[in-house]
């Protein structure tokens, strides 16, 4: 009888489990999520990534898309127009009743769909709207106050880049949220360096490797359990360095079957190296050179602080393997503009004159690499006619491909994953990219160093055996700038 009633407990203990687990699942699904402009010029795509979610997007989105979809030259403008293709291609000719009651989103094949789409009429004539309607942010908040006073059941959350917005519906009841989707890690201290340090030496650590000379190079064959769990207490990658105080430098060429393989050097080896008159002034600096002049890596991203080098040791790589190796047949230098730069028709002189404000830089380290020339002016315009160097907005560059042509794409922090994809898709064959960023220093509205095309693309590129990335130490400008750093 004791037996019979404990069991009758248990089943009436996971019965009301199983209750309440229905009822998280129903709350869960209940969820419904309102998209902002922003978000959709972010990623056109987003609206896929609610997986059984309600998403709902509001008519005054609807109206702003319309308003920033002109002009053929913009960044802007063209995701505009990507996000109001996909979002047509969800409702297609669907009724106006079916688009109230939610088109199904269709994702993989054909037959699965997860959750639904519908458009959010505007209700700015409501009363007891909580803010003045004088602002389209104001009339989406007020627009999912009123949804969310009508059907009290379901879970609204706003999904914005705009921090005051979010801050603004949360004032006035309303969940609001980052888009997360493409936001692949959530410290940039996760953001891989390209190297690891290991204090001491190295090889009293390794209690087991395999050496073997293959031509003019050792190879070490290390258990991967080893490496990572033991010594370097982190996963390990393709192009990837290991360095320690005793002067060794090993780079991960495999990670295969639990083994990995490295490549030894020495690091004073690494420093000797001279690419078009320039040598590297640190041990960073010098990885960043081999990988940059290495024709089996086709993409390199190099990060770090101002006056860490990244622009002059890219510029050098180039212009050496342009001139000197005939590798490529072109420089193409791009960067990201501010938005009041992206019509450049409102520039004078050709497109090269139009983008020298923004790709000062790269005529600085120009003019850098050559300032002991005798004849300095001679030397820079022979080099520029001579690697075919070529300044483009990144406006005209949706749709080209380059072949047999080294990208060297400046100021790459301030690029969305989505207008990252867009440039790297350019490259052709035999054509090498290299972006070039500094985290620190975002300066396009709704991105941050998490959220960054730079972060997502170096995340994503991290297994990819062609491709590396190494982030490079301050090396001051001058005692004046090293001040500067370190005090204002």
């Amino acid at each position: 009888m004791e037996e019979r009633a404990a069991r009758l407990h248990t089943l009436s203990i996971n019965h009301a489990s199983a209750n309440q687990n229905d009822s998280t699942l129903e709350q869960e699904q209940q969820k419904t999520y309102v998209i902002d402009t922003n978000v959709l010029i972010h990623d056109p795509n987003s609206l896929l990534n609610f997986e059984e979610h309600r998403v709902v997007i509001p008519m005054t989105v609807l109206e702003e898309l319309d308003k920033l979809k002109s002009g053929s030259k913009s960044h802007t403008a063209a995701d505009c127009r990507a996000a109001i293709r996909q979002i047509d291609r969800v409702l297609g000719s669907a009724t106006p009743a079916q688009v109230e009651a939610g088109i199904p989103i269709p994702r993989g094949p054909e037959t699965v769909t997860q959750g639904t789409l519908t458009v959010l009429m505007s209700t700015s004539g409501e009363l007891n709207a909580p803010l003045p309607n004088d602002l389209n942010d104001n009339r989406i908040i007020n627009d999912v106050v009123a949804m969310q006073s009508r059907q009290p059941e379901r879970r609204f959350i706003l999904v914005t880049k705009d921090i005051n917005m979010r801050l603004k519906a949360r004032a006035c009841g309303i969940e609001s949220e980052d888009y997360h989707n493409d936001q692949l890690v959530t410290d940039i201290k996760q953001l891989t360096r390209g190297y690891f340090e290991v204090p001491g030496s190295f090889w009293d650590q390794v209690t087991q490797v395999e050496t073997e000379q293959v031509g003019a190079d050792t190879l070490h064959h290390l258990s991967h359990g080893l490496l990572v769990s033991e010594i370097l207490g982190e996963e390990v990658y393709p192009n990837q360095y290991i360095i320690d105080d005793q002067g060794f430098v090993g780079r991960v060429l495999d990670v295969d079957n639990g083994v990995v393989t490295l490549r030894h050097y020495k690091a004073d080896s690494l420093l000797d190296q001279e690419v078009w008159g320039l040598r590297p002034k640190n041990l960073q600096q010098a990885m960043a050179l081999q990988l940059l002049m290495d024709p089996d890596v086709h993409l390199v991203t190099l990060t770090g602080a101002a006056g860490s080098g990244k622009t002059i040791l890219a510029l050098a790589a180039a212009i050496e393997m342009t001139v000197e190796q005939k590798r490529y047949n072109k420089i193409i230098a791009t960067r990201s503009t501010p938005p009041l730069a992206e019509e450049h028709g409102f520039l004078p002189g050709t497109e090269e004159e139009k983008m020298d404000p923004w790709l000062g830089a790269i005529n600085d380290n120009i003019e850098a690499l050559h300032l002991n020339d005798e004849n300095p002016s001679g030397s820079i315009q022979y080099v520029k006619e001579k690697a075919n160097i070529q300044f483009k907005a990144m406006n005209y560059i949706r749709g080209r491909s380059f072949q047999k042509s080294l990208i060297l794409i400046d100021e790459s922090q301030n690029l969305t994953p989505h207008q990252m994809k867009a440039i790297i898709t350019r490259a052709g064959e035999g054509s090498k990219v290299v972006c070039l960023g500094n985290l620190a220093q975002i300066d396009t509205p709704y991105l941050s160093p998490t959220s960054s095309g730079l972060t997502y693309m170096t995340e994503r590129f991290k297994r990819f055996v062609h491709g590396g990335s190494v982030q490079l130490n301050g090396v001051p400008r001058s005692l004046l700038a090293e001040y500067a750093e370190q005090f204002l």
